[in-house]
């Protein structure tokens, strides 16, 4: 009775002949006499055996490549006309919202499109300037400072105060010269060392409260510029975000001034350098902003006094720049002579009261 297994033998059967033919046709080299009926038996029995393990190039060698597959045919696809646009009233988008988002309600208001999602802030010259001259303030700060540290009993070289003063000046080249801001209590510290008074006589806590003396009179002298606070109350009442971001060497110093000025309320960042690993214009400082909000660099509005920090980091994060134009500290008024010309503000305005109008109208 003819059944698979039968199939199966008469397969084998042809396999083993096509077999045998090529191991007849294989040419002999001299001295070899061609395979018995047995030794051929017995090679194809071993093959089948450890057929598993050989490779396809050794089991195409011994029984013939595999067969040829049909090459497979491309799909045709028909083209299809586009659809027309179909156009809602707003009967049919309340019958949309009411049918596959209840949650909405039918009179739920859209959220009004807006193209400018915040704005950041600098601070020095921008929203704030000094009411005293910066070395009047540095003085009288750095001789506060040393009658401190000596009344805890450390040992100072004479007339140590204008050194407390030159050590900032030289941590702040250093900062703008390396784009990382070196704080003020390792600038103590440092200074204290290279005078020979050592570290482990030096207590944290009194260089941190000798560090904050001698910022106390920079930190009090600091006075809002004309329309600051109305500028950011209207722009609050606009809906946009707000952020505040300086390039400042002691933390809690700069938080504290942000306080003393009443200005907290009004944003939803305050950093400072000292506070991350960033100094403007790099712009990781602004994108810790754009994380926090959210927003593309195209949704913002980078508004400051210095053509470097401000409106050239704003330029390359890809944001709107709107260049502060007024008295600024002399660094800043130098770099921006040397860059006037090179860096192009999207906008420049004269005083704060200009600029919701201004964003109003890019929004």
């Amino acid at each position: 009775m003819h059944n698979e297994e039968d199939d199966r033998q008469g397969g084998r059967r042809q396999d083993d002949e096509q077999t045998d033919d090529r191991l007849d046709a294989l040419e002999l080299r001299p001295g070899m006499e061609p395979l018995t009926v047995e030794e051929k038996e017995r090679f194809l029995a071993h093959a089948r055996a450890q057929g598993r393990a050989l490779s396809s190039e050794e089991q195409y060698a011994l029984f013939g490549p595999p067969p040829t597959a049909a090459p497979l045919e491309s799909p045709v696809y028909e083209d299809v006309a586009p659809m027309a646009a179909a156009p809602l009233d707003e009967n049919e988008l309340d019958r949309l919202r009411t049918d596959f988002f209840p949650e909405l309600g039918a009179a739920a208001p859209r959220p009004p499109l807006r193209l400018i999602h915040g704005v950041i802030f600098d601070f020095d010259a921008t929203l704030a300037a000094l009411a005293q001259p910066l070395p009047t303030l540095l003085a009288a700060g750095a001789a506060a400072a040393e009658a401190y540290m000596r009344s805890t009993g450390m040992e100072l070289p004479p007339d140590f105060a204008p050194n407390i003063v030159e050590a900032r000046r030289f941590a702040e080249e250093k900062s703008e010269e390396e784009k990382e801001e070196h704080i003020a209590d390792d600038a103590l510290s440092f200074l204290l060392q290279f005078y020979g008074y050592p570290t482990s006589r030096m207590d944290p806590q009194v260089l941190k409260q000798a560090v904050d003396i001698f910022y106390a009179p920079e930190m009090t002298a600091w006075r809002l510029l004309p329309g600051a606070k109305q500028t950011l109350q209207t722009l609050r009442a606009q809906g946009h975000k707000l952020a505040l971001l300086a390039n400042y060497n002691c933390d809690r110093v700069f938080q504290r001034t942000v306080d003393y000025l009443g200005l907290r309320a009004y944003f939803d960042v305050c950093l400072c350098s000292a506070a991350v690993e960033y100094r403007k214009p790099d712009t990781n400082f602004f994108r810790l902003v754009l994380d926090r909000w959210d927003a593309l660099p195209y949704e913002v509005v980078v508004v400051g006094d210095s053509l470097l920090e401000d409106v050239q980091g704003g330029l390359e994060l890809g944001a709107l720049t709107v260049l502060v134009e007024g008295p600024s500290p002399a660094q800043i008024e130098q770099q921006n002579h040397t860059l006037a010309g090179q860096v192009q503000p999207d906008a420049t305005i004269q005083t704060l009261a200009q600029l919701p109008a201004l964003i109003a109208e890019w929004a």
